[in-house]
């Protein structure tokens, strides 16, 4: 399952998600891991959950991105939820915006086959996402 929080940059989307992943962390019964654009919020995190700073990878597309998710649930059986901050940055889809479809059925998929759940944050009014986006959106701020 893919879930999206929206909004444009400033909103409180991060605030949201680290709440909401330090909630989840209380009854998981596997790993949680939280994806940022930096360490900037390590100290927000419980300490169970684990931290990737993905600017530290050399990722150029989207593709990319997949693979690097792919990889990281390569590496850990037990994952049940992936956080994602700043969705956009991370999956290199700024100024791409047209992508994010095939980008969020992409993750669709590999929830489907590996059963991990995503919850990304977008910089984007809901207007801006097409109606199969919308329906995946638990708040809009």
């Amino acid at each position: 399952m893919v879930q999206l929080i929206v909004g444009k940059k400033g909103k409180g989307k991060t605030k949201y998600l680290l709440d909401k992943v330090n909630t989840a962390i209380q009854d998981a019964h596997g790993s949680i891991v939280y994806l940022d654009k930096s360490s900037k919020h390590m100290y927000e995190l419980n300490n169970k959950i684990r931290l990737i700073d993905v600017s530290a990878f050399p990722l150029r597309n989207s593709d990319e991105f997949i693979g690097f998710i792919c990889g990281i649930l390569s590496q850990d059986h037990d994952l049940e939820q992936m956080y994602l901050d700043s969705f956009l940055r991370l999956a290199r889809l700024e100024g791409r915006e047209n992508e994010i479809d095939g980008c969020v059925k992409q993750l669709e998929e590999i929830s489907r086959i590996f059963g991990a759940d995503f919850v990304l944050s977008v910089s984007l009014d809901k207007e801006e996402l097409s109606a199969e986006l919308q329906e995946k959106i638990i708040l809009a701020l």
